[in-house]
């Protein structure tokens, strides 16, 4: 998979295309909370490329502002990592550091991946945005998630009422190729109230899983039969949920 694969699948309007440079300097001074923060991003960052700029009257989607938020442009853009960068917090800098919600298409080590975060505006500082909610990134497999996925990706499938709409709709799209890690098989979710479900089913189910994983390695630790027996329902158990999560995930219940 390809940075230039994935902005094809976008299909973007010519008009909204930028693919201009950005200086890392900006990426420091704006990003950057400490001395760690700026030796990681002259150290880890190859390069950055502003690729589009969605605007309502490009892409003919309105803009979004309620108390918290105003969405009045969507950025697209590029980040390539050098060998050995860490790719979490820097992905978290960036989005951090442009003011407008932003998906972002970063190549690194692991891969290709996709990363997008809501921005609302900050309660303590007049003019400043700030992460709203949690991060999201998601690396793309090798064969692109399939061609499911790459036309679930396209701006035209997106919602179109308003530009925060558009951008939950990413999300929930990234979301999905997540949940396809676990059910071997991408399916966007059906509706806003699906994909909240299927999100939350994702959570616990990897919860569950880490949960499971504690309890085998007790269970082959422990020497007393009492206790072996105990961990071995609790295993059962936590299988059987988990089993029950998979079908969430993978849209059998909502």
């Amino acid at each position: 998979m390809t940075v230039g694969k994935l902005i094809r699948a976008l299909g973007l309007p010519e008009s909204t295309r930028v693919d201009q440079r950005v200086p890392k300097k900006l990426l420091a001074e704006h990003g950057a909370a400490t001395a760690l923060d700026n030796r990681q991003i002259q150290d880890g960052v190859e390069e950055i490329r502003w690729l589009a700029a969605l605007k309502p009257h490009l892409i003919g989607v309105p803009a979004f502002e309620d108390a918290q938020r105003q969405y009045v442009e969507l950025a697209v853009l590029s980040l390539a990592l050098k060998t050995g960068a860490k790719l979490g917090r820097l992905v978290e800098l960036l989005h951090r550091a442009v003011p407008y919600p932003t998906l972002l298409l970063t190549a690194s080590d692991s891969g290709v991946s996709l990363s997008l975060a809501h921005l609302r505006a900050s309660q303590n500082e007049a003019d400043e945005m700030i992460l709203d909610g949690d991060l999201m990134a998601v690396v793309v497999p090798a064969d692109g998630g399939g061609e499911a996925f790459l036309s679930a990706l396209a701006l035209a499938r997106q919602p179109q009422s308003n530009l925060y709409a558009l951008y939950q709709g990413w999300l929930d799209t990234v979301d999905a190729l997540d949940i396809a890690r676990e059910t071997g098989r991408f399916q966007p979710s059906l509706t806003r109230e699906h994909a909240l479900a299927r999100h939350a089913a994702l959570q616990q189910c990897r919860q569950l899983q880490s949960k499971v994983e504690q309890l085998r390695t007790q269970a082959a630790k422990e020497r007393q039969l009492a206790r072996q027996v105990t961990l071995n329902q609790e295993i059962r158990a936590g299988q059987t949920e988990l089993q029950d999560l998979q079908r969430v995930l993978a849209g059998e219940a909502t």
